[in-house]
């Protein structure tokens, strides 16, 4: 039976893909940065689909959140999985830090602890409301509605004034289904785009800006974002150890991602422990501190 030190959790997409494209390969070349620098400290590396039945886990010590990019589309699958694997397996980051990011129900957390984040307004599932009712109780003109579990932009929509009868029945069914977040739209986003922070066992490593493409408001490259050089502030980087200080324990990895709200002031709008991209890419030495992390969570690990 071979046994690994570390399992690379991905999903069924990414293990053998029959069509590589700019996209898969730069999956597949982050997982070699970072497999190369577990290797080179001596730690046994396999990828595998996090939903693989056949995968025996008891085989592993260690499975790492790399790009299980379906989750949010098969989450009550996920959250059993989850449950049933975390007994046989430690995850980095650990199971706790999972579930609790797993909801955008955090950002409550996070303004709990004086982090600035855009305002944002929780419905909870079968509450029994429609936007213009919801709406009407705010000053927002221009709003952003998204599901508390999503990703990649899944069911995210900007709604104005003209056209919120248009998006009644849209809401209606989703709110039956899972519990939903209103935010005002935060216009900068078009012109200054979203910043992405990466720190590896809480220490910054790079950044990235990931800019929508002309007419859209989505900077995910789904929908032809792209991505640029950045060099961040030193109150950008100070805002996403606010928002790291929050966690408990500390990340081994977390991306924070950064706006500027309408007031012309950087909050945070997403804090991302689970599968964040990362853009090793972009800083390869980004690949030796994260396996530098994972390997030191590991010692700890068998010390406790």
């Amino acid at each position: 039976m071979t046994e690994h030190d570390i399992v690379l959790l991905t999903d069924s997409r990414y293990v053998k893909p029959r069509i590589t494209n700019s996209y898969v390969q730069n999956i597949i070349d982050e997982d070699i940065l970072l497999t190369n620098a577990l290797q080179a400290r001596g730690l046994r590396t396999v990828r595998v689909d996090w939903a693989d039945k056949n995968f025996d886990w008891e085989t592993a010590k260690t499975a790492v959140f790399r790009t299980t990019w379906d989750y949010f589309d098969r989450i009550g699958e996920f959250l059993q999985w989850l449950n049933d694997t975390s007994k046989k397996i430690q995850f980095i980051n650990p199971i706790d830090t999972i579930l609790w990011n797993l909801d955008k129900h955090y950002l409550q957390d996070l303004a709990d602890h004086q982090v600035n984040i855009p305002p944002t307004l929780f419905i909870e599932q079968g509450e029994p409301s429609n936007l213009q009712e919801i709406i009407s109780k705010t000053d927002w003109q221009d709003i952003i509605l998204k599901p508390a579990v999503s990703g990649a932009a899944r069911h995210t929509y900007r709604i104005s004034l003209s056209n919120l009868a248009d998006h009644e029945i849209m809401f209606k069914r989703l709110i039956n289904q899972e519990s939903m977040l209103l935010q005002p739209f935060q216009h900068s986003v078009l012109k200054m785009g979203e910043i992405a922070l990466m720190y590896f066992n809480g220490e910054y490593s790079h950044a990235i800006l990931k800019k929508a493409k002309p007419g859209d408001f989505r900077v995910q490259d789904d929908f032809g974002g792209t991505v640029h050089d950045y060099n961040p502030s030193r109150t950008e980087i100070e805002l996403g150890y606010q928002a790291l200080a929050v966690c408990s324990p500390l990340p081994v990895y977390a991306r924070v991602d950064i706006i500027t709200n309408n007031a012309g002031n950087p909050v945070v709008s997403e804090l991302e422990l689970i599968e964040p991209e990362l853009w090793l890419r972009c800083k390869p030495a980004a690949a030796e501190l994260f396996a530098d992390g994972i390997k030191t969570s590991i010692q700890q690990q068998l010390i406790s």
